[in-house]
C-alpha cells in the first residue's frame, strides 16, 4: 500500500512538471526550474524502485551526477542569454 501512494505521488510530481514545461515558456528559469522539478520526480521514481527490488543505488549516482551537468549546463547558458541580451525573454531573441 505504502508503494502505492508512493507511486502516486511520483506521478503527481511528473505531471505537474510537464504541464509547468508546456504551459509556461515565458521565461527560460522557469522552464529550467520545471526540467530540475522532473528529474528530481523521475530520482523518486528511481529510488522507490530499486529500494522495492533490493538493488543497489549506484544508478542512483550516475543518475544524479547527470542531473547536477544538466542544471549547471542549464544554469550557464541562462547567464549568458542575460548577459547577451538582457533578460531571459524567449520572445526577445531570434533563435535563427
Amino acid at each position: 500500500m505504502m508503494i502505492m501512494n508512493m507511486m502516486i505521488v511520483f506521478l503527481v510530481m511528473f505531471f505537474i512538471g510537464n504541464i509547468i514545461f508546456v504551459s509556461k515558456q515565458k521565461h527560460l528559469l522557469i522552464v529550467l526550474l520545471s526540467l530540475e522539478f522532473i528529474v528530481l520526480s523521475i530520482f523518486f521514481f528511481m529510488l522507490i524502485l530499486l529500494n522495492f527490488y533490493f538493488f543497489d543505488a549506484y544508478m542512483l549516482m550516475v543518475f544524479l551526477v547527470f542531473s547536477v551537468c544538466e542544471g549547471a549546463l542549464g544554469v550557464s547558458i541562462l547567464v549568458s542569454m542575460i548577459r547577451t541580451h538582457g533578460n531571459d525573454y524567449f520572445q526577445s531573441f531570434n533563435l535563427l
